[in-house]
Formats: structure tokens, C-alpha cells, sequence
């Protein structure tokens, strides 16, 4: 039995995985990263990046059909030939993976693509049997997507699944109520499918704005996207003709012909040796780790979807660099601040969010007020869309500090970094409106709210 020494070695090579491994070997630590799969982990190859392609392809053929309204002669009905777009997309994932390969040979971190666990708090031992022994261990092994534990659960696949679809099945239900919810009945509204959503809640994006989902809500039943509330899922069963969702208290309605769960994701903790070696764990399975990310073990620390904190791809490259910091580096402070993360829900339109939604606001200051702008994009407007946009400003204070900015419209992907960097430096709503604005465009409506 072989071991090998290390200065740090990574479980897992997603994004935090990966950004820890790059930071650690520029600053001269001897790394060996574990990673058993795809590089780039549910970002690259079944979340963020064929999501992004996904919604680019959706977002043009709602584009094709105002420019039909505008005057080109294009068709009203475009097909799209759905092989080549997951050609186009796999080949752009496959460009990422020869640049994370790349990128691993020139830093000289060691890549073993096997899976390992922890025997103690020095050293992990590889399912081929190689020990690694390291002064430090990060656990960066992400999360995946759950399905309910219900009757017929297997007849229903999850956002992994719908990366796996060959065409856009004609009769969807998508069960949840969350971003992942919202950006794959877009996405497959777009491309042609009928779409019912089905809420456990009363509402959208229970973690957002009020005001902001209620707008996303009507704008995607103004889309033709089926949206039900309440919905008590019991089971799912096969009928003629496709999948029945059987809701509690109601009698069976249409069959769909592909059902999707995105109902939430959990940490990938299991299999690791965590609980043998004493790393405390929440009650979702997450490590709980410190405002430096350090678990419950000196030496072992963990970044990404596996500590349940602020789910999201770039929190974990920003921690994970941050730690590498600190460790390697000689910033004995580095950490990384979780307030005020930006981040985007894909829908059509996208909705971009920093800060505090209103009703976050309202229970933390006395003194609270809010500016709004709702309008039409031009876009929308000169072809006959149905979309509508929102914008919306959450101040505190007598100084009227921005604490929360809220964008709902064409966009607000690429518009919201820029305010979310006046957000973090501590602006105030008199400083945005002394801004001038660049018109006509739609991020002019951000410092013009009233």
C-alpha cells in the first residue's frame, strides 16, 4: 500500500474544488485534488453552464418571434433542430474540460480521479487503496438534486434529467417552487413544451422578494406557463398516455409525458469518513464550518454546496480562494463575506437580486422605504411582448442607505453586478440619483425609481 504526501489534498473538483487547488499551487503548496467524474462538477455539466445554453437557445426563439412582429420575414413557429444545440453545448462544455485539465498540468496539482475518505484528519485514503497523507484537507464534494420519497418517485427525473432529454417533451409538470423550478419551465416553455409548474407553496422563490415574485409569477402565466399553488404531491403513477401527479384531495388530472422534481439538493457527505473522523454535520447532512470555513477538526475545512452555505457557484470559488489565502498565502484574515451575494434567477426574464428583500428589511430597521419602476421594455413594447419588467430599490435609514436592489426584466443578469458592487460599498439612494443615466436602456430605470 503506496502513500503519498501532500501539503493539501481536495475532495472534489467543481468549482470550489478546483478554485482551491489553482489558489493553493499559486501560492507554492504541494495539492492533490480527488475527483472521480466530470471536472467542474454540477456547475459545468448538469447546473449553471448547459442551464445558460438551455436558456440562450429559449431567449432566441421568444426573440425570433418578436422580430416576426417587427417585420422580418422569419417564421412565426421556428423549429429547432434540438441535436445540434446539444452538440453546440457539449462541445463548449468539453472546451471547459480541456482547460481545467490544462490549467491542473501547468499549476502541477496532482488530479486522481478516484474517490477517497478520511481515516483521520491527516490523511484520505483513495478506493484503489493509496493513502494521501496532508498538513490540511478541504471537502469540496458539492450537492445533488433530490427526488421526494413518495410512491412513483422513479417515474419523475430531476434537473440532472433534463439535461438528458433528446427533445422537448410536448405535456411537462415540474414539481417545485424554487429558482431551479422557475428556470426549467422557462426554459422548456421556450422551446415548445406545455408547462404546468406545481408550488408546495403559496407562492415563488420563497426566499425573494414578495412584490418581485408576484410580478415573475404573472409574467409567467402571461407566457402560457400553467402555475398551481398549494400542490400536495401524493404519488405518480403510469396512465394511459403518460405520468399522473396524484395531489391530496383532488381528483386525477391530465397525464404529462415527463415529470421533473425540483424540490432541493442536498450535500454529498456520505461515503467520506466525515462522521468516523468527527466532523460535525447539520441536520441536512451539511459540515458546519466557521466564518474561516473550518469544520469541527483543525485541520479539515470544507467550502461549496457541502456546507449548505449560499448554494451557488461563485460563493464557492470566492471561499475557496479566500481559504487558500490564509492557509497558503499569509493573509491570516482572509474569509469570505456572505452578505449581500448577487445573484440571478434564469427566468424569461431574468430576476437579479442583492441585498435585502423588503419584507428582510422591515424586520431588521426601524425605517424603511422602497422605490419602484415598472415598465415595458422597448423591445417588448415595439413587438407586441408580453413581458413586463419591475424594478425595485429597499433603503433603511434616515440616510436612505441601499440595502436591497431587485431587478425583474431583460437584462437583469447583466445589469445587476455593477449595482451590486455600489451595494457593498454602501451606497445611498441620493448618491444613485445624482447618477446620470444612460438612456434609452433599461438599467437607466435604476437610478430614475420613484
Amino acid at each position: 500500500m503506496s502513500t503519498q504526501s501532500f501539503d493539501v489534498v481536495v475532495l472534489g473538483g467543481g468549482s470550489g474544488g478546483l478554485a482551491a487547488s489553482f489558489r493553493a499551487a499559486s501560492h507554492g503548496a504541494k495539492v492533490a485534488m480527488l475527483e472521480p467524474a466530470l471536472l467542474g462538477g454540477t456547475c459545468v455539466n448538469v447546473g449553471c453552464v448547459p442551464k445558460k445554453a438551455m436558456w440562450l437557445a429559449a431567449d432566441l426563439a421568444e426573440r425570433i418571434a418578436l422580430a416576426a412582429q417587427l417585420g422580418f420575414d422569419v417564421p412565426v413557429a421556428p423549429q429547432l433542430a434540438w441535436p445540434r444545440l446539444l452538440q453546440r453545448r457539449q462541445r463548449y462544455i468539453d472546451g471547459i474540460h480541456a482547460s481545467y485539465r490544462q490549467r491542473l498540468q501547468d499549476s502541477g496539482v496532482a488530479h486522481i480521479a478516484r474517490r477517497g475518505r478520511l481515516l483521520d484528519a491527516r490523511t484520505v485514503e483513495c478506493d484503489d487503496g493509496t493513502r494521501l497523507q496532508a498538513r490540511h484537507i478541504v471537502i469540496a464534494t458539492g450537492s445533488h438534486a433530490l427526488k421526494p420519497d413518495l410512491p412513483g418517485a422513479a417515474l419523475g427525473g430531476t434537473s440532472d434529467d433534463f439535461f438528458a432529454l433528446q427533445a422537448a417533451p410536448a405535456r411537462v409538470a415540474i414539481v417545485g417552487g424554487g429558482y431551479i423550478a422557475v428556470e426549467l419551465a422557462g426554459v422548456l416553455h421556450g422551446l415548445g413544451s406545455e408547462v404546468t409548474l406545481l408550488a408546495r407553496g403559496q407562492r415563488l422563490l420563497s426566499g425573494f422578494d414578495a412584490e418581485m415574485t408576484a410580478q415573475m409569477a404573472d409574467n409567467l402565466r402571461q407566457q402560457g406557463i400553467a402555475l398551481r399553488f398549494g400542490c400536495r404531491l401524493q404519488a405518480l403513477e403510469r396512465r394511459d398516455g403518460g405520468i399522473g401527479v396524484q395531489l391530496q384531495d383532488e381528483p386525477a388530472g391530465a397525464a404529462f409525458d415527463t415529470v421533473l422534481f425540483a424540490t432541493g439538493r442536498a450535500p454529498s457527505t456520505r461515503g467520506l469518513g466525515l462522521e468516523a473522523v468527527g466532523v460535525a454535520l447539520d441536520e441536512q447532512g451539511a459540515i458546519v464550518v466557521d466564518a474561516f470555513q473550518d469544520s469541527s477538526v483543525p485541520g479539515i475545512s470544507a467550502v461549496g454546496d457541502v456546507t449548505g452555505q449560499a448554494m451557488l457557484t461563485p460563493v464557492a470559488i470566492a471561499a475557496a480562494r479566500r481559504l487558500m489565502d490564509r492557509l497558503y498565502g499569509g493573509q491570516p484574515e482572509a474569509r469570505l463575506d456572505y452578505d449581500n451575494v448577487p445573484s440571478v434567477v434564469f427566468s424569461h426574464p431574468p430576476l437579479g437580486s442583492v441585498g435585502l428583500s423588503e419584507e428582510q428589511a422591515r424586520a431588521r430597521f426601524d425605517t424603511v422605504s422602497t422605490y419602484h419602476s415598472r415598465f415595458r421594455p422597448m423591445l417588448q413594447s415595439l413587438g407586441d411582448g408580453p413581458m413586463r419588467a419591475l424594478f425595485k430599490m429597499v433603503c433603511a435609514g434616515e440616510d436612505e442607505k441601499v440595502v436591497g436592489i431587485h431587478l425583474l426584466g431583460e437584462g437583469a443578469d447583466e445589469i445587476l453586478q455593477g449595482f451590486a458592487v455600489a451595494l457593498k460599498a454602501g451606497v445611498t439612494r441620493r448618491q444613485m440619483e445624482d447618477t446620470v443615466a444612460i438612456h434609452p436602456t433599461a438599467a437607466e430605470e435604476v437610478v430614475l425609481m420613484r
